[in-house]
C-alpha cells in the first residue's frame, strides 16, 4: 500500500499538512511542558495551578489526536515521534527541578501565547487550502487562548 489518498489537490494538501504537523508538534510539546511543571510545582498556589496544568494537558492531548487524525485523513502521515518533536520544538523549555508556582505561571503564559500565535498563523495558511482543517485549528486556538487568559489572570495576582 502506498498510503492514504488525499481529497485535496497536492499543493493544498502540502500546505495543510505542514500546518497540521506544526500544530501536532506544538501540542505534544505543550503537553510535556505542562506535565513537567505539574509534577514539579511548589508554592502557596500549588493545588490550583497543579489542576490548571492538567487542564492544559487534557486540551493538548485531545487536540493532538484530532490534529493527527485530520492529517491522516488528508493523506499526510502525522509524525509525533520524540525525535521529531525535539528537533522541531519551538517553546521555552521548563527548568530542571522544582518550579515555583509563579515561575510555572510565567512559563505557561509564555508557552500558551507562543502556541496560540502559531495556531493563528496556521489558521491564515489554511484559509485557502482546507476549511475543514482550518475549523479544527479554530476550535483548538479558542481553547488555547482560554488557557492563556486564565494563566494571565493568575499572573496578575502576583503584582497585587
Amino acid at each position: 500500500m502506498t498510503g492514504i489518498e488525499s481529497p485535496l489537490p497536492e499543493h493544498e494538501r502540502t500546505v495543510t499538512g505542514e500546518a497540521l504537523q506544526g500544530a501536532l508538534v506544538d501540542l505534544i510539546e505543550l503537553s510535556l511542558i505542562a506535565k513537567q511543571a505539574h509534577w514539579n510545582i511548589i508554592g502557596p498556589r500549588f493545588r490550583s495551578i497543579h489542576f490548571q496544568l492538567d487542564d492544559v494537558v487534557a486540551t493538548a492531548r485531545s487536540y493532538a489526536d484530532t490534529v493527527a487524525e485530520r492529517a491522516a485523513a488528508i493523506g499526510v502521515p502525522p509524525d509525533g515521534r520524540a525525535t521529531t518533536v525535539a528537533d522541531t520544538a519551538g517553546m521555552v523549555a521548563p527548568k530542571e527541578g522544582w518550579v515555583q508556582d509563579y515561575d510555572a505561571i510565567e512559563l505557561m503564559t509564555r508557552c500558551l501565547a507562543d502556541a496560540a500565535s502559531r495556531m493563528r498563523a496556521r489558521i491564515d495558511l489554511t484559509d485557502k487550502t482546507d476549511l475543514v482543517s482550518q475549523d479544527v485549528l479554530l476550535g483548538l486556538t479558542a481553547k488555547l487562548e482560554k488557557h492563556y487568559w486564565m494563566f494571565q489572570a493568575e499572573q496578575q495576582n502576583q503584582s497585587l
